[in-house]
């Protein structure tokens, strides 16, 4: 029973080529430098396309992802003041005034940016005033008592920014308010675990103390590439400097109609500034996902090169192999070895080599990721990313390497006597 067993046992080890790893093993030291060279590439391959095809991925699932506004009835409007005489507070404040007294416009604030547009403010949260601590970083919207009414977004918790609450922010100002309204995102990662209710009243840290006043259940941050975190925030401030931007929110079904209209309002109520081109939510949704759609395009490429190049290392390296053993492939056929002998033996080569380069990259991968989450705030990598990364490039580099092992397998004992 014994010796059927280690019977079956050898006979399945020489299917599967385990017979072989001893003599590919010295092999391959007798050409150490090819090898090597061939699993770092495929590891720097791994690390690379697996964080990369984390990006693309994040992207997709983005693209439509909710912003939390009524996007249908906003849109944004820019002013910028140039001449002498131009005086930034008196010209916020008759504007905002003539947009809410508008027909067909049903709230207005001043913004500092636009959720979605790509361009922002951010600041760094802490639940304790401790420089060593890591804290979580956030987008900051500076709007006025209108500003959660302008957004349509939706007040969970707590209360609304009050006019007393508002203060005005000219270019010398440095410091943050003392009030805020957090998303439940934010809320969520500053104090994991609590209910939207238990964090209104909560201090948390930047340049002073800020107290939670108000919890919305979603607003989207100005960088749809960043994460997708929707860690954001409103602060009430109500900005007057020389170049402002305008959220209006219309009534329903008539965007298209008050758009040109309050371009035209605004122009004519000053001329001491220029009234730059309304854009409306959908507009500016449409120009973030493009700017996705092209990074995801220029991934992909990169991704596709790495993958390209990498096939092409193994073909060479197994190429150069058959060319340095035809005698030895010669003589196994001679003494006996079939043509899938061969193949088998330059496939499990090719596995071993393999199995190093996407070890060394799963530990890479890893690495990369964790420095970009922490540096960037992008997501964390699937572990079941990493391991469908790994069987890619095991599939690619059998694939890669049967070319030349069928090319080995007709070599005939002849051909290799003629070369001795």
């Amino acid at each position: 029973m014994k010796a059927i067993g280690s019977l079956r046992i050898g006979g399945v080890a020489e299917i599967l080529g385990f017979a072989e790893v001893g003599p590919i093993l010295r092999a391959m030291r007798r050409n150490k430098a090819g090898a090597v060279l061939i699993a770092l590439q495929i590891a720097f391959t791994m690390a690379v396309t697996v964080n990369a095809w984390g990006v693309v991925w994040q992207a997709i699932q983005q693209a439509g992802r909710p912003s939390g506004l009524a996007e249908a009835e906003l849109f944004h409007i820019a002013s910028r003041g140039f001449a002498s005489g131009f005086n930034a507070k008196t010209t916020v404040a008759e504007d905002l005034a003539l947009l809410r007294q508008t027909r067909g416009i049903s709230h207005a604030t001043v913004v500092n940016s636009v959720p979605l547009s790509g361009s922002g403010w951010r600041t760094t949260l802490q639940t304790e005033p401790r420089p060593e601590q890591d804290g979580r970083s956030a987008s900051v919207y500076m709007v006025d008592e209108h500003g959660v009414n302008t957004f349509g977004v939706e007040l969970i918790a707590g209360r609304d920014f009050s006019p007393e609450d508002v203060r005005e922010r000219g270019p010398s100002v440095a410091d943050w308010p003392d009030k805020a309204i957090l998303s439940v995102a934010l809320a969520e990662a500053l104090w994991p675990g609590a209910a939207a209710a238990e964090v209104v009243g909560r201090t948390f840290h930047t340049s002073g103390s800020c107290t939670v006043i108000g919890v919305v259940k979603h607003l989207a941050d100005p960088w749809p590439s960043v994460g997708g975190s929707a860690y954001t925030m409103l602060v009430p401030d109500k900005l007057v400097t020389e170049t402002v931007r305008y959220v209006i929110r219309t009534e329903p079904g008539r965007l298209g109609e008050m758009m040109p209209a309050v371009e035209e309002a605004l122009a004519a109520a000053n001329r001491t500034r220029i009234v730059r081109a309304p854009r409306s939510m959908a507009e500016t949704r449409a120009r973030s996902e493009s700017d996705l759609t092209g990074v995801s395009a220029i991934l992909g490429t990169l991704m596709t090169i790495l993958l390209i190049v990498t096939a092409l290392g193994i073909v060479g390296l197994a190429a150069y192999s058959v060319r340095r053993r035809v005698r030895q492939i010669g003589t196994r056929r001679a003494l006996g070895a079939r043509r899938r002998d061969i193949v088998r033996y330059f496939l499990v080569e090719n596995f071993l080599i393999t199995t190093v380069g996407v070890t060394l990259g799963a530990a890479s991968t890893v690495a990369f990721n964790v420095y970009f989450a922490h540096a960037l705030e992008m997501p964390k990598v699937e572990w079941t990313l990493v391991g469908l990364g790994m069987i890619a490039l095991w599939l690619l580099g059998l694939l890669a390497v049967l070319g030349p092992a069928r090319r080995a397998s007709a070599i005939s004992p002849a051909v290799a006597t003629r070369t001795v």
